[in-house]
């Protein structure tokens, strides 16, 4: 299978819990980061538990590897904190919660985020009315029969 097969399928990256090889789309960085700490905010979670979120909410392909690299990141930032679970069976599980300076950050992401979903809406508007637009010139308000109704007006208004 060539490499660019495998990427599609996810298998030469090692995604797992239920990510999507039809999408060219990868979510990392800051859309991994706000992701997280939104889920973080309701609830705190295992890493598996937030991995299983980001699958279920048809986000674009991740590897679950990095969710745990970019917990780690968040705590080391401040913006989340961390606890060894004992409470159930089996080995102990690092459970992850929001801090305030994680909220904080949050908040202001979600505005950020706000803004360029307004700036992306109104571009797309933009341009469906470029669309419309053009569109329109190639048939005219109206219809045929306006453009006859114009054209006749224009000749009985010509000089002769």
């Amino acid at each position: 299978m060539a490499r660019d097969e495998e990427m599609r399928d996810g298998k030469a990256d090692g995604r797992t819990n239920g990510a999507r090889a039809e999408s060219p789309f990868r979510l990392h960085g800051d859309l991994l980061t706000t992701t997280l700490l939104a889920f973080l905010r309701n609830w705190n979670a295992y890493g598996y538990q937030l991995a299983q979120k980001l699958a279920e909410a048809g986000l674009p392909a991740f590897d679950s590897g990095t969710v745990y690299r970019t917990l780690r990141q968040l705590e080391r930032a401040g913006f989340v904190s961390s606890f060894w679970d004992t409470s159930e069976s089996g080995p102990a599980r690092r459970m992850y919660s929001l801090t305030r300076a994680g909220e904080i950050f949050l908040s202001g992401w979600i505005e950020v985020l706000g803004k360029y979903q307004a700036v992306l809406q109104e571009t797309l508007a933009g341009m469906e009315g470029v669309d419309a637009a053009a569109a329109s010139s190639d048939d005219p308000p109206g219809g045929e029969d306006a453009r006859q109704s114009r054209t006749s007006a224009r000749r009985k208004r010509a000089p002769r």
